[in-house]
């Protein structure tokens, strides 16, 4: 694995040009200590395949989100386009890093063995952008004979960033470098 994001970049292929430039912007003069790049596949309701690539980047400081998609033309004769979003995120921010461990034959396992994949699982004190989940119901009172309209209750959650590689779609490198990037701000945000 590359210890040059602008490499890993591009060699994922997509769009790597738009990418960079996004990345370097967000990072100002700042250095990377750790990165994730990773590029895959998502389908729209259509079923149509469109790219998507998430770079997370660590460094002293914050913890940088870069996540483009690739968006069809919405009419006849307009051009396919990308949408890219930074997030940049001081490390006081993150309120929790978890990583999901895939583990076959565990009756096999030694010390050292990749895991078959890993989902890593970021969660902010602060909601972020469009992540949250609402969870709303109507309200009721104690008045089992009320009729009356209570309107709704509920609660907003904050979203976790959620990354997913496997050894077989990413390769064995890929999710060697999540589990050290994940060490790396396990690290860095319980200072």
């Amino acid at each position: 694995m590359s210890t040059d994001w602008r490499l890993e970049i591009e060699r994922s292929g997509y769009y790597p040009v738009l990418v960079a430039d996004a990345v370097a912007a967000a990072l100002g003069d700042e250095n990377a200590e750790a990165f994730v790049v990773h590029h895959e596949a998502t389908f729209d309701p259509a079923m149509e395949v469109r790219r998507h690539i998430t770079v997370l980047l660590l460094t002293a400081t914050r913890l940088l989100v870069c996540h483009t998609d690739e968006h069809p033309p919405a009419g006849p004769g307009e051009r396919p386009h990308a949408s890219t979003t930074t997030d940049s995120i001081k490390l006081s921010s993150v309120q929790s890093v978890a990583l999901t461990r895939l583990v076959p034959d565990p009756e096999q396992y030694a010390p050292d063995t990749l895991p078959s994949e890993v989902v890593l699982s970021i969660s902010l004190a602060v909601n972020w952008g469009s992540l949250a989940q609402v969870d709303l119901e109507p309200a009721t009172c104690t008045d089992e004979s009320c009729e009356a309209d209570h309107g709704y209750t509920g609660s907003i959650t904050a979203e976790p960033l959620t990354l997913r590689v496997s050894q077989a779609a990413d390769g064995a490198d890929a999710v060697a470098n999540m589990l050290d990037f994940t060490q790396a701000l396990s690290e860095a945000t319980a200072k």
